[in-house]
């Protein structure tokens, strides 16, 4: 099963609270959630207090995407927070291991993401510590940006070392940055179990409900081994 993770960096601010009612009940399956410090990436979002405000709001899982440097210092702020899952930038990170670990033992799932520019090679020695690896199909820090389609053989590619790992049902791959109907088949079939998508879950022309119905569709016509998306299609 893939799921359908709406970003809330494109939700509407003044009325987060009901944004959040809003996708769990049109279907989402987790809520992500990205931090950001307007050092490690050009803008600022919120932190814990926010999150922490919205936790009671939802069932949802929280899926909460750090974009900040240092995130080894803000682990147990999160936790109290209420993440469910914990992901931290490998670029910020000298002891990956280490804060993956840290994640781990507040009761975390621990997920590591990846700028465009990053290799998989970053991830090669920590692979069995992780509950999640976030490949971003954009450059990190603002929504509403085009999807990178060069991305689609690095997802195949770590896919294919995940399945050599024996890690393919251990690991997840998300995605972010850029996901639509027209570009979520293209990942879904190179392999990514989770979709992030802000933009066009809140600003897409159909409504919440709309968005998430059309987005939930093209995956499972995916799934089901529709024809597959060619990446001639959003280029």
């Amino acid at each position: 099963m893939v799921k359908i993770a709406p970003s809330i960096l494109s939700a509407d601010f003044a009325n987060l609270a009901d944004d959040v009612i809003r996708v769990q009940e049109a279907g989402a399956d987790l809520l992500h959630i990205d931090v950001m410090d307007g050092h490690f990436v050009p803008n600022i979002t919120f932190g814990p207090v926010v999150i922490r405000s919205i936790k009671d709001r939802v069932d949802l899982p929280f899926d909460v995407h750090l974009m900040i440097e240092e995130p080894e210092k803000y682990i147990s702020e999160f936790a109290d927070a209420g993440a469910d899952l914990l992901t931290v930038h490998a670029e910020t990170q000298p002891h990956l291991q280490r804060t993956l670990q840290a994640i781990r033992d507040h009761g975390m799932k621990a997920g590591v993401s990846l700028n465009p520019s990053t290799p998989l090679s970053f991830i090669d020695w920590v692979l069995h510590d992780l509950d999640l690896v976030l490949i971003m199909t954009v450059n990190p820090g603002f929504g509403g940006q085009s999807f990178i389609p060069t991305m689609i053989p690095k997802i195949e590619e770590l896919a294919g070392l995940l399945e050599e790992e024996g890690l393919e049902e251990v690991v997840d791959i998300e995605v972010d940055g850029g996901v639509t109907p027209e570009t979520a088949p293209l990942v879904v079939d190179a392999g990514a179990d989770i979709l992030v998508a802000g933009s066009f879950v809140f600003k897409g022309p159909d409504g919440v409900d709309g968005n998430m119905a059309a987005l939930r569709k093209v995956v499972e016509e995916t799934l089901a081994d529709e024809p597959e998306a060619s990446l001639e299609d959003i280029m």
